[in-house]
């Protein structure tokens, strides 16, 4: 799988998430529950131990989101592992019917918080925080869960910069908060596929790189696929000539037939963030995959 090409070297965090990481440590105290989001493609290269560590005393869900993106099989098999790991969890892709079932999973976990105060005698209003890596969704799954676009959306990284707790309905309030990577990506492998999803930000690292680097794994997943995408001849080929192969295959060339290595490398990483090259998991859970971490 390696191909002889390095992993990237990504060191990023900025000053804005040392101040979100303190402000929603300021929060928890405040919150009823935790609402954790990764992506279903990458379950676990996509969750920050820092976070887990902070919510670990909470009632927490867990949504692989982007579900649609990710096979189906290797998420059936990360919800048995995180099933076995006492964490309840499930796909999610945005759709009214997957809301609402992500909206009666969090009635589920905070059972006995609604139980307590119907004891009592009071119907007490549930604050849900949800959590996650820049670019993960977070936003997306609070505007489908109120119903309105009241937090803002983009395809980037960084687009919530600070705690902003969205009513929505009478007894739910959810906290949107910015998303959160830890301080030192010492595992490349990781570092990369975060990378490879944009929750680092492009400018970060070279996209040259990044793009032979997917496409290496992506052709030792699914090399019939990926060649037949990407009009490539030689699947063995590495490095810059593996672009070249995309560049000509797909007729991405400059004046006098060279390569246009930009074009191609910002096309591989858009079709796959897209979903556009198929269903795609790129790590199986620890006991399916024999490994103890991302495969």
């Amino acid at each position: 799988m390696e191909r002889g090409f390095p992993f990237l070297d990504i060191q990023w965090y900025p000053g804005h998430m040392a101040r979100a990481k303190r402000l929603l440590f300021q929060q928890l105290s405040k919150t009823d529950l935790a609402v954790e989001l990764c992506d279903a493609r990458i379950p676990l290269s996509s969750r920050n131990p820092d976070l887990d560590r902070m919510i670990a005393g909470k009632r927490r869900i867990l949504l692989l989101c982007k579900a649609d993106l990710a096979d189906a099989g290797a998420t059936n098999r990360w919800l048995t592992h995180f099933t076995n790991e006492g964490v309840r969890a499930m796909a999610y892709d945005a759709t009214p019917r997957n809301t609402q079932k992500a909206r009666e999973l969090m009635d589920s976990a905070a059972k006995e918080f609604y139980e307590r105060a119907e004891r009592r005698g009071i119907k007490k209003t549930l604050r849900a925080m949800v959590v996650g890596v820049p670019n993960v969704g977070k936003s997306t799954f609070i505007n489908r869960l109120t119903g309105s676009a009241t937090t803002d959306v983009g395809d980037r990284p960084g687009v919530t910069r600070a705690n902003r707790w969205v009513k929505a309905n009478p007894y739910l309030e959810v906290l949107d908060t910015p998303g959160l990577l830890w301080p030192k990506l010492s595992d490349k492998k990781a570092a990369t596929r975060l990378a490879y999803i944009g929750t680092i930000r492009d400018a970060v690292y070279d996209q040259l790189e990044l793009s032979i680097r997917l496409l290496s794994e992506l052709l030792a997943d699914r090399k019939e696929t990926t060649c037949e995408r990407f009009k490539i001849k030689n699947p063995d080929a590495e490095g810059i000539t593996l672009l070249d192969e995309v560049c000509r295959g797909r007729g991405f060339l400059l004046k006098g037939g060279v390569s246009h290595y930009d074009r191609a490398s910002a096309v591989i990483l858009d079709e796959f963030r897209g979903g556009k090259l198929g269903r795609i998991t790129l790590e199986q859970p620890p006991a399916a995959s024999g490994e103890t971490g991302a495969c």
